[in-house]
């Protein structure tokens, strides 16, 4: 049996969610953190309402963006059974090169997000809805 959702086991799979994407995981291992049906995904560049969506904008990402580091500053949880809704603030760092640039840019952002996370039928942790609330530049950082 599954242990009882709370913010701790949360925070812990918020944790390997940012990891996976800093180490650039392989698609079926992110894939691993979504809801296999539908999962619904909202970046500042639009809404993705399914794994093959999700694989698109991932395959963007993992070849603009480098050197990634994504920092959970704060997890809190509202749960009711197997679903939890999740207020997530996270702090990302990366790098981006924008050809024919000579050089590099660095980028950071503070991030604002709500996550809904159920559990599926194994009882393993998902991600149903993801939602970039918000993006606040740290200063000195580039534009995306």
């Amino acid at each position: 049996m599954a242990a009882t959702l709370d913010n701790d086991l949360i925070s812990r799979f918020v944790g390997d969610w940012y990891r996976a994407l800093d180490e650039h995981a392989t698609e079926d291992e992110v894939l691993g953190y979504l809801v296999d049906t539908n999962p619904e995904m909202t970046f500042p560049e639009g809404t993705l309402r399914s794994t093959e969506e999700f694989l698109g904008w991932y395959r963007t990402v993992v070849n603009r963006f480098f050197d990634e580091v994504h920092e959970v500053t704060e997890v809190t949880s509202s749960i009711r059974g197997d679903v939890a809704d999740v207020k997530v603030r996270v702090n990302w760092q990366a790098r981006i090169w924008n050809p024919p640039a000579a050089t590099s840019q660095w980028l950071g952002f503070d991030a604002d997000q709500t996550w809904q996370v159920v559990r599926d039928e194994a009882g393993r942790l998902r991600i149903r809805r993801y939602v970039v609330d918000a993006l606040h530049p740290m200063p000195g950082s580039a534009e995306l």
